[in-house]
């Protein structure tokens, strides 16, 4: 269980702030649920469930954990998938798993084609586009935190474990 104040990672909300644990009544059903908000936008108020939350709230990595995943864009990511709809269900899926590991190393398989198509005078196909884009922004959100950095020396971080070349 979650705690007031803490803060957690919530599906596509990326980091979020719990303001309450109530009880409210929806549909003539009365169950607890944590009110947060996103730490981007303070106005935004999620109910969720308490006891529907193992899948789409999970608890901030430490700093050891947010070192790690740093690291790892060093290695190489996930084996890439030619098919881009088999691409999409299998990255998705290890994506909503919540092991930050597995989702780093999808950003960085997603980063190190995006690149070789810019080189390539290419477009990625929109859904990894957008897949990147929101997970990107996620990771390096729950890292900055957890690693007490701004967001911009954290992408800078990444893309220089990466040796990544911007144009």
């Amino acid at each position: 269980m979650f705690n007031i104040g803490e803060l957690v990672v919530y599906s596509d909300h990326g980091v979020c702030k719990i303001d309450s644990i109530s009880e409210k009544t929806y549909g003539g059903k009365t169950r607890t649920y944590y009110e947060l908000h996103p730490i981007e936008d303070s106005k935004l108020r999620i109910n969720i469930p308490v006891n529907n939350v193992k899948v789409n709230m999970l608890k901030m990595m430490n700093k050891d954990q947010a070192d790690t995943i740093l690291k790892s864009f060093e290695e190489p990511g996930v084996e890439w998938i030619e098919d881009v709809k088999i691409r999409n269900k299998e990255y998705n899926k290890l994506i909503q798993s919540g092991d930050r590991l597995d989702i780093s190393k999808v950003v960085n398989t997603l980063m190190k084609r995006k690149q070789e198509m810019v080189l390539e005078k290419r477009h990625i196909p929109e859904q990894d586009k957008k897949l990147l884009s929101k997970t990107l922004t996620i990771l390096i959100e729950e890292l900055a935190i957890s690693l007490d950095k701004h967001i911009d020396e954290i992408e800078q971080k990444i893309l220089h474990a990466m040796k990544y070349q911007v144009n």
